[in-house]
């Protein structure tokens, strides 16, 4: 609708000038194969500088995610934040939908940046990407951060009742819900607590260096 407020779009813009004034330029790198990968990257790559990938998990794109975080982080690193396939101005003709693939595609998106060797964090998603990644190129990665991902989940781990969800299509059903019914029935098994000041994060990836 012309002339409509998109509070969406409004936030993406604000994420945009706080991504820039942290130091990093977008970037859209055509792997090939109808791949195309976006990629917030450094203005001015620093060698004395680690590198750090960040890989978002579930959302409309990395910036909604990696926002609160960029601006510490561009001081200790070189940071790198794609959308992964299927998010924000990430997208591919091609059939394949696994961790595995994203992580290929990832690797290539580094070698076409120059970056050679990173540290990588990944939240929920983007943890089996970073997992991944580490498990197919290890000469790529030097050391990963996993937030909120069950990379070791197995079957037997819910048939223990280490979940509140007794299926996986449950689990689904809880994360992603279609109607706003859902969306109040996933709210329940939610506890919800006030982040410090502190960003810990950004404190344990500084540790890093």
């Amino acid at each position: 609708m012309a002339g409509c407020f998109s509070f969406t779009a409004t936030r993406d813009r604000c994420f945009r000038f706080s991504f820039s004034n942290a130091g990093l330029k977008s970037t859209t790198t055509d792997l090939g194969d109808g791949t195309i990968m976006h990629c917030w990257a450094p203005k001015a790559h620093r060698d004395s500088n680690p590198n750090l990938l960040l890989l978002h998990g579930i959302g409309a794109n990395a910036m909604w995610q990696w926002n609160d975080f960029v601006s510490p982080l561009t001081r200790r690193f070189n940071v790198y934040v794609p959308d992964l396939l299927f998010f924000g101005d990430s997208h591919t003709a091609r059939p394949e939908r696994s961790e595995a693939f994203q992580a290929q595609c990832v690797a290539a998106l580094l070698q076409a940046h120059g970056v050679r060797r990173t540290n990588a964090v990944g939240i929920s998603y983007g943890g089996f990407v970073a997992y991944s990644l580490a498990a197919q190129f290890p000469e790529r990665v030097e050391k990963v951060v996993l937030c909120c991902a069950g990379v070791c989940f197995e079957e037997r781990d819910m048939d223990e009742g280490m979940f509140q969800v007794k299926t996986v299509d449950e689990a689904v059903y809880l994360l992603l819900p279609q109607t706003p019914g859902k969306v109040e029935a996933a709210r329940a098994p939610h506890v919800c607590q006030s982040p410090s000041k502190s960003c810990p994060l950004a404190s344990s990836l500084i540790s890093l260096t």
